[in-house]
């Protein structure tokens, strides 16, 4: 029978697996800046295109165009409560397929409280039938080892294996990404509980390179836990909010401590909080 000490792979082992298919996020209005990502990042790496209020679709299926063009695999994001009719979401699904050969999308509720349209949450828009016509094959959804700052830890469980479960009946393959964090001891915890469950594949959320004044905005925003003793793996306290901090002790930790036997097929998935060129930069010179 193997140790605990036996089975545990070494950051070597573990680093570049991280950081292999690994995806990072952009605005549509990021369109123009496509380019540089080139030779920062490997070909092919998925980029997802987030689904932000003040943007409108003409802009969404442009940047899902340039990342294709550039290379690289768009990844649209859907908010179900953004969307103001069944007839916009088909619409801008065939766009996406038409264009730029879009075939994964990740989908969300949306941050508002209340729909603009038909669809309540995530769920809904998978039920409806509506991506498989359009072939899209595979659909990624959100975890939250961290918690909602708005919906209970059960109403999360549940509702992420209901869409589990509507994507399998559907025949769509599924993956979950992440909300950010920079603890590494929820995320771990929060694998060990899914693996119960199912193994399907995991993009963990980091913040790409920002000042601290963002991370601590965004980690607010999203109900992410920020204390003294996270702050201060990343050499950094508090009350030192002028510098800025990147993702390295977070994901040379969990290289460190990812057991894939436990915690399943794990890879990055960058929040690029302080601007994509700095991240893409980051990544590049961590790789």
């Amino acid at each position: 029978m193997q140790n605990s000490a036996t089975m545990r792979p070494t950051r070597e082992a573990c680093a570049p697996d991280l950081l292999r298919e690994l995806s990072i996020e952009i605005t549509a209005k990021d369109h123009d800046k496509i380019e540089l990502l080139r030779d920062r990042i490997p070909d092919r790496t998925p980029i997802s295109i987030t689904f932000l209020p003040g943007e409108d679709i003409d802009s969404r299926i442009l940047a899902a165009c340039r990342v294709r063009d550039a290379g690289f695999i768009p990844v649209p994001h859907i908010s179900a409560r953004r969307l103001h009719s069944a007839g916009e979401l088909d619409a801008f699904l065939a766009a996406l397929t038409d264009r730029a050969s879009v075939d994964r999308v990740f989908v969300v509720a949306g941050d508002i409280a209340e729909p603009e349209g038909p669809f309540r949450d995530a769920l809904s828009v998978i039920r409806s039938g509506v991506l498989a016509r359009h072939g899209i094959e595979q659909v990624g959804i959100a975890g939250y080892p961290e918690g909602h700052p708005d919906i209970s830890g059960a109403a999360l469980e549940r509702a992420l294996y209901d869409k589990l479960e509507a994507l399998e009946a559907a025949g769509q393959s599924a993956w979950i990404a992440t909300q950010f964090g920079f603890d590494a001891e929820p995320v771990l915890d929060w694998l060990t509980a899914l693996r119960t469950q199912t193994a399907v594949p995991v993009r963990i959320g980091v913040a790409g390179p920002a000042s601290i004044k963002a991370l601590l905005r965004f980690a607010a925003r999203c109900g992410v836990g920020v204390s003294a003793k996270v702050m201060a793996k990343y050499g950094l306290s508090l009350t030192q909010l002028l510098g800025s901090a990147g993702p390295g002790p977070l994901i040379e930790e969990l290289a460190e401590r990812l057991v894939p036997e436990v915690h399943g097929e794990v890879r990055l998935h960058f929040y690029p909080f302080g601007g994509l060129e700095k991240t893409a930069d980051w990544i590049a010179n961590f790789r």
